[in-house]
């Protein structure tokens, strides 16, 4: 199969369709944390804002300038992260990282959206961008604002 094929298979039918229904998008009037994270090797970039109190994420938006794939993943992270403990963000991203580094399981519920990128395992030049989104919560989370590049 051709690179300009497998790359079509990526960009599946589902995965355009969470570019389609991306939410949340823009930026918080009064974030308590906030973090910027860019794909070196791409350029994609996510700018999230989360408004956290207890240790539970009450209100969160972002600011997506990426790829098809970052796209998908963002959405997934929007359409969930309301709700969730910072421990469940933590661990959704450890999550995503090792089914796309290791094809382990899919993140729990209600991530489990993140099934959809598996397919995107084997082009581990799209890993960065697919992380964004999650890898700059976590960044917020830990008070990282400034970890520009994944």
């Amino acid at each position: 199969m051709s690179n300009e094929a497998d790359l079509i298979k990526i960009y599946s039918a589902q995965i355009l369709q969470l570019t389609t229904e991306l939410s949340r998008v823009g930026r918080l009037d009064a974030p308590s944390h906030s973090a910027k994270r860019r794909a070196p090797l791409c350029g994609s970039s996510v700018t999230v804002d989360l408004l956290v109190e207890d240790g539970v994420i009450h209100d969160y938006a972002h600011d997506v300038k990426a790829c098809a794939l970052g796209q998908a993943a963002a959405s997934v992270v929007a359409k969930n992260i309301i709700g969730r403990s910072t421990a469940q963000v933590v661990a959704t991203r450890d999550a995503l990282a090792r089914l796309l580094a290791e094809d382990g399981p899919v993140p729990q519920a209600p991530f489990e959206g993140f099934e959809v990128l598996r397919a995107a395992k084997d082009y581990k030049n799209r890993h960065a961008s697919i992380m964004l989104s999650l890898d700059a919560a976590c960044d917020a989370l830990s008070g990282d604002s400034d970890a520009q590049d994944a």
